[in-house]
């Protein structure tokens, strides 16, 4: 960051100690993971610097493993789905939350927001006992549908800043026009908060991904995801192969938030051209 050029001495110089310590703030925050990461391509199983040498071995371990690959694939099996069921129902919330005419609504998005503000291993008891009883327990649908809860606030969230901005004439016109509810809704309302609603399927979506004390309560070791198979090789024997898998989320994470701000510059665009 630097100062304008007509800043006068002292503003330059408090410039320069903000930008210093955001850099410094900055360097604390990523320094683990630049840490972390070299070590993911050390050609010996233990965790030292210098690197003895360059290896590629704990990737090829991570994909062709099995535990690995069955830890990859349930992953992506929950948070696919998981993703679908949070982002349907968290934009049907947002949508008719967003009417002024819904009593209790400040209560309703409290509770709906609930899963992001208690305690994630308070709700993972909670979802323990309740799944116990209808006998989701150690089942791929228990575990879709508690990752589902978790993500659906954040799908709330996003849509309903979205609907914030969103002008209800545009939906009173098409409707005027002769087009049906559905209609108009996917022809005018979907299309303008589609980036509010794909940037909460990415958060619900991270948030599936990463989530591995709910997994730890509810999943049977068939289940096992690729975060609680991080876990357990922490607590069992400590492997290069958990940098290898923590490298790869990291740059997969780091895709995401990309795809995030480039969602957030195109909601810029679409409100600044419907002004």
């Amino acid at each position: 960051m630097l100062a304008p050029s007509y800043a006068t001495p002292r503003e330059k110089l408090t410039y320069f100690f903000f930008a210093l310590f955001c850099t410094l703030v900055f360097l604390f925050l990523i320094g683990p993971i630049l840490v972390i990461m070299p070590l993911s391509f050390s050609s010996e199983p233990w965790f030292t610097y210098p690197l003895p040498g360059l290896s590629l071995r704990w990737y090829v371990d991570f994909f062709t493993d099995e535990r690995w690959r069955i830890a990859l694939q349930n992953s992506a099996i929950v948070a696919v789905f998981s993703t679908l069921i949070a982002t349907g129902l968290g934009t049907l919330a947002a949508l008719g939350l967003s009417r002024g005419n819904v009593p209790f609504a400040g209560l309703i998005l409290s509770i709906l927001i609930s899963p992001m503000i208690v305690p994630v291993v308070i709700v993972a008891v909670a979802m323990f006992f309740g799944f116990a009883a209808v006998g989701l327990n150690n089942t791929y649908l228990g575990l879709i549908l508690a990752h589902a809860i978790l993500g659906t606030p954040f799908v709330v969230i996003t849509v309903t800043a979205t609907l914030t901005g969103f002008d209800r004439s545009l939906t009173r016109a098409a409707t005027s026009l002769g087009a049906s509810p559905w209609t108009a809704f996917r022809t005018v309302t979907l299309p303008l908060i589609a980036p509010g609603v794909t940037s909460g399927a990415l958060f619900a979506f991270v948030t599936s991904w990463d989530e591995v004390v709910v997994a730890l309560f509810l999943s049977s070791p068939e289940q096992r995801t690729l975060p609680r198979q991080m876990f357990s090789g922490i607590r069992e024997q400590i492997s290069p192969t958990i940098t290898a898998a923590a490298t790869l989320l990291v740059i997969f994470a780091a895709l995401l938030m990309l795809t995030l701000e480039l969602l957030r510059r195109r909601s810029e665009r679409l409100r600044g051209a419907t002004a």
